[in-house]
């Protein structure tokens, strides 16, 4: 089937004529990945990116006994995410439903608030790739789409209308969203206050953090949390361009950088600190949209996400422990689990929910 061309070249051809996503998804060059679809962000246009988003919200109607009037939006900080959501909300508008903006916060926000309104939610994300390149992630409103999920979308078929994208396969002006409401930081807040209540009587107190915030978009809500459970918190590498952190492959400039700020922002190498500016406790950070961690210990020491998650899992007493099967064989090496159920997936959230 060879409806679908590169949009750019054909773009009056293709407009107004059905298409299924997995068509678009093999000519945009915009595939689902290990969580959402991700792709350069020179083919996530908002052509691309409304089909995408139809295609989606026409997996929601179908799968759902009732339809959700809402859908809730967010973004990180990368410079093509303003104009990727302003092309999902369209596309959420013309759906039938109304997009309510949650602004800029973790994805781990939008997506509470999103399971727990009961409506679906789009965060428009990368993740930890670099600025040009973008990423969507869509969650029913009781979960994240699974791979199954992913197939049923694939075979949604939508129909653009003809008049909504220019040339190079942009929104036109006269076409941008007009009736998105705010969450007036509804999302923000849950978030908070679901950490809040879990530990009411401010756990990190006496403790200093580092927070690495460079471009996280979680970066402030973050602050203010750690700050409220009672740690004493630093802002450290602020960063107002986009900068790919990856907390599983962590560059070598970066864990060079956290043990100086770990020595007081002083050279380590045989000098003494300053006792002005004594070390941190931890320093903590996380990647771009905010749903993965990224901890040093207190002497700049880079603590993985796996290790992290083995750590959480014992002071939970979990019963039952799901991780992909790249994970660090300490979780059975350990001992400390005995006969309790563990389970190894592929490499995806979608696989490990």
């Amino acid at each position: 089937m060879d409806t679908v061309v590169l949009y750019r070249r054909n773009e009056e051809k293709m407009s107004g004529l059905p298409m299924k996503i997995d068509v678009l998804m093999k000519k945009s060059g915009v595939p689902f990945g290990t969580s959402g679809v991700r792709g350069l962000v020179s083919d996530m246009t908002d052509r691309v990116c409304y089909a995408y988003t139809l295609g989606f919200l026409a997996f929601i109607k179908r799968t759902l006994p009732e339809s959700p009037k809402r859908v809730a939006v967010a973004g990180d900080l990368r410079s093509s995410t303003p104009r990727i959501l302003r092309a999902v909300r369209r596309a959420i508008e013309d759906a039938g439903m109304l997009p309510v903006d949650c602004g800029f916060i973790p994805t781990p926000a939008l997506s509470l608030y999103g399971f727990t309104n009961a409506i679906p939610s789009i965060m428009v994300t990368g993740s930890h790739i670099p600025d040009d390149r973008n990423g969507m992630k869509f969650n029913r409103p009781d979960g994240e789409i699974l791979k199954e999920d992913e197939e049923l979308i694939r075979q949604q078929e939508i129909t653009i209308p003809h008049d909504l994208f220019g040339p190079e396969g942009m929104l036109k002006p006269e076409f941008f969203p007009s009736q998105t409401v705010s969450d007036d930081g509804g999302a923000k807040r849950m978030y908070t206050d679901r950490y809040l209540k879990a530990f009411p009587d401010k756990p990190l107190a006496g403790v200093r953090i580092g927070l690495f915030e460079h471009s996280a978009v979680g970066r402030d809500v973050i602050f203010e949390l750690l700050t409220a459970l009672g740690a004493q918190t630093t802002s450290l590498g602020r960063s107002e361009h986009f900068l790919a952190i990856d907390t599983e492959a962590v560059r070598a400039e970066d864990i060079g950088q956290a043990k100086r700020w770990a020595a007081g922002n002083c050279a380590i190498d045989g000098m003494a600190c300053d006792p002005a500016n004594p070390p941190f406790d931890v320093i903590f950070s996380t990647d771009g949209d905010s749903d993965r961690p990224l901890l040093f210990d207190e002497v700049g020491r880079l603590v993985r996400g796996d290790v992290l998650g083995v750590l959480c899992a014992r002071f939970l007493d979990a019963d039952c422990i799901v991780t992909p099967v790249n994970s660090n064989t300490m979780l059975e090496r350990s001992a400390w689990f005995g006969k309790r159920h563990t389970i190894r997936t592929k490499i995806g959230s979608p696989y490990v929910v």
